[in-house]
């Protein structure tokens, strides 16, 4: 006997499976229910999961997961990294600073975006090595493999481009490098550098487009392409091995769970990583510092050494003509090698080219490393923590002249009894800065001074203070209050004397004279204090005056320049 067909109402939506899952699910999620009828998104999650892929798919395959998902990652970060960041040449290495020191898990964001970079770097590589052994671009997937081409140098643009944003003086010394390789091209040499911002120096601008091409273009360009890649992926299906070892099978549960295996584990190596290794940062970009020797991120270390083998007229060679060479033999792969699919064991120029490539990779890579000058870290001085060195010189200032005026006896820093003032780190004090100067001018300062008056603090002094206060928050509170009194009283003086109209300390201050970040890896003590001395001796046509610091001043500014961090 036929069956009668089930009538279906206008609202009732057809589930696929059948009508009495349906009814049941309905009975049971009618959200998901009504989910589906609209968007389709359960067929669809149903039909990538139970997806044929070939019996001989293993963890070989697990690459191309772990990039996709390291690439969301990576975009997760920087958005989080950009609604922080500020791309002036003026405060991109202040918000940095900023992002590592203020904002909630902003040292963790920061590194697992660092060292992400690299993760993809690799993974990406692996995965292209991984596609060149199998063969896995024949006939007919290659476009699959051109798109995968272009992902790799999307990949390594992305290095090149957000190497320069923190603005610290490797970004800047190692984006000159780049910006003189691509003066070289051929023809297109000078409008590259013109397209860069870079055809008078480094600034502003450069920073400007950098910042652009990396947050805009470059993740455009990305999703178009990820998109295509993983169309003609779904499009031909996983590439099966030369001998079949059974019935296809499906995606889900086997080759699903391999994938979330491999992507758990990279992700825990990558959070341990940006836990436990500091981000590296130096000093802010310091124009004049021409003695500087710059390095590139590690997966460009190899092009850098290759610059070494060619050298006057022959740079070109080395700097764009044998990478150009590399990036079209890549394109050419599937042009060139149209023999049958083999096992993997057979295919022995395959191997070959990859073991030769690898090879030649390493040995310029280990030629940099070993060549790289050793960068003598700041002298290490007793009592003086990195933690502390990394505020300006006006918050250490500012407290050294809270705990000098006695400010503690009506107030809290941090935390403490009862006051007959407020808590300065917990309590709304949102006040402008000439309300704070004003107050602090006309504040009666109590018995405890024993007696009465207007404070005798000069105008930098009173500035300092009113920094302090303006940045100050518990957890910055707390960190501060462990600052040790030599480095305190060396931010006293450097801030006393005006140093921070010419110098920048940690993003802090002006740009007439070079950042002061790192001085110790650059000049001796002795140097230092002949240079108050004597500044135009030292450096002709310097505006720097000269200081004659008393024998207190001279260790204390001294301590707390060479304490300074890179």
């Amino acid at each position: 006997m036929a069956q009668e067909p089930v009538e279906q109402s206008g609202n009732s939506p057809v589930i696929p499976g059948g009508v009495a899952k349906g009814a049941r699910n309905a009975r049971q999620f009618p959200f998901w229910v009504w989910l589906e009828s609209r968007t389709g998104v359960g067929g669809s999650i149903r039909h990538f999961l139970m997806e044929d892929i070939p019996a001989s798919a293993g963890w070989p395959q697990v690459f191309g997961s772990v990039a996709l998902f390291l690439v969301l990652t990576q975009a997760l970060t920087g958005v989080l990294l950009a609604i922080n960041y500020t791309p002036s040449h003026d405060e991109a290495y202040r918000s940095v600073a900023y992002v590592m020191r203020e904002v909630t898990a902003g040292k963790m964001i920061r590194g697992l975006h660092h060292w992400g970079a690299s993760f993809m770097v690799v993974c990406v590589a692996l995965h292209m090595a991984q596609v060149f052994l199998y063969g896995a671009y024949k006939k007919p997937r290659e476009v699959t493999w051109i798109v995968g081409v272009l992902l790799l140098l999307l990949t390594l643009a992305f290095g090149l481009t957000g190497y320069l944003l923190p603005w610290d003086n490797r970004a800047y010394w190692a984006t000159m490098v780049t910006v003189r390789i691509a003066s070289q091209a051929p023809w297109a040499g000078p409008y590259l550098v013109k397209l860069a911002g870079a055809s008078e120096q480094l600034g502003a601008l450069t920073l400007s487009r950098f910042y652009a091409l990396h947050v805009l273009i470059l993740p455009a360009a990305t999703t178009v392409l990820i998109g295509f890649h993983l169309y003609l992926v779904r499009r031909h299906g996983v590439t099966p091995g030369a001998e079949p070892l059974g019935p296809n099978t499906k995606f889900y549960p086997r080759q699903a769970f391999r994938d979330v295996l491999a992507i758990f584990i990279t992700f825990s190596i990558l959070f341990a990583t940006a836990a436990f290794l500091n981000v590296p940062i130096e000093r802010m970009a310091d124009p004049t510092d021409t003695s500087y020797v710059p390095r590139p991120d590690w997966y460009f270390l190899f092009l850098f050494q290759m610059l070494k083998l060619f050298r006057g007229s022959l740079e070109p060679i080395g700097s764009i003509g044998l990478p150009t060479l590399a990036i079209l033999a890549l394109f050419a792969v599937p042009f060139l090698d149209r023999t049958r699919v083999r096992r993997v064991r057979q295919r022995i120029t395959a191997i070959g080219i990859l073991l030769l490539a690898t090879a030649l990779w390493g040995a310029l890579t280990a030629g940099a490393i070993a060549s790289s000058p050793h960068q003598e870290a700041p002298a290490a001085l007793e009592g003086i923590s990195t933690q502390a060195t990394q505020f300006t010189p006006e918050e250490l200032a500012g407290l050294g002249w809270f705990r000098r005026e006695k400010c503690a006896d009506c107030h809290n820093l941090v935390s403490g009894g009862p006051k007959e003032g407020p808590n300065l780190a917990g309590a709304d004090l949102q006040k402008p800065r000439e309300w704070r100067i004003v107050h602090f001018n006309q504040s009666n300062r109590g018995a405890a001074h024993g007696k009465n008056g207007a404070s005798h603090l000069s105008l930098a002094e009173l500035n300092a203070l009113s920094v302090l206060l303006a940045k100050l928050t518990a957890e910055h509170g707390r960190e501060l209050d462990q600052a040790p009194q030599p480095l305190i009283d060396g931010a006293e003086v450097y801030t006393a004397h005006a140093c921070g109209s010419c110098h920048r300390v940690n993003g802090s201050g002006g740009e007439i004279g070079p950042s002061l970040n790192g001085v110790a890896t650059r000049r001796s003590k002795d140097w230092i204090l002949r240079h108050f001395a004597a500044p135009q001796a030292l450096s002709p046509g310097s505006v720097m005056p000269p200081y004659h610091f008393s024998k207190t001043e001279e260790d204390a500014i001294m301590t707390y320049l060479l304490s300074l961090p890179q």
